[in-house]
């Protein structure tokens, strides 16, 4: 697997206390492409950092608003951006046959992210991610 950088990475959160914490108290400015969801495009060192609500994250992997009660909550998001949308299911294989469990299979998110999803041994959500907006030669 080739990972060519850190596309996003963030907190999943519950309330608005996240948003007064990284916003007012640290001074990131974020901004609300859609409801819920708090980003910034804007900090050098990762692509985007968002604040993710679970429930939206729930939707994203399981399909429905609902983190499963057998899965460990993660505190974090984090994906990593590799070369293509190819990648992203070459690179879910190669983590099955490490014997790794995989959430979300490859798929493309309504916004064009290939994406796949599994939960790190700490606990925190990892995508394997292919978006051409992120890349600087699209």
């Amino acid at each position: 697997m080739d990972v060519q950088f850190v596309a996003g990475f963030g907190p999943i959160v519950r309330d608005d206390e996240s948003r007064r914490f990284y916003q007012d108290a640290l001074g990131i400015e974020l901004s609300e492409p859609t409801p819920g969801y708090l980003d910034t495009h804007s900090l050098t060192g990762v692509k985007v950092f968002a604040l993710w609500r679970l429930s939206d994250a729930a939707q994203s992997t399981f399909a429905t608003a609902e983190w499963p009660s057998n899965r460990t909550i993660p505190q974090a998001w984090l994906e990593f951006e590799l070369a293509s949308a190819h990648a992203v299911a070459d690179g879910e294989e190669e983590l099955i046959a490490a014997g790794y469990d995989i959430l979300a299979s490859t798929h493309v998110e309504p916004w064009g992210q290939t994406i796949s999803r599994l939960l790190s041994p700490e606990g925190m959500l990892v995508g394997l991610s292919y978006f051409a907006e992120l890349h600087d030669d699209q």
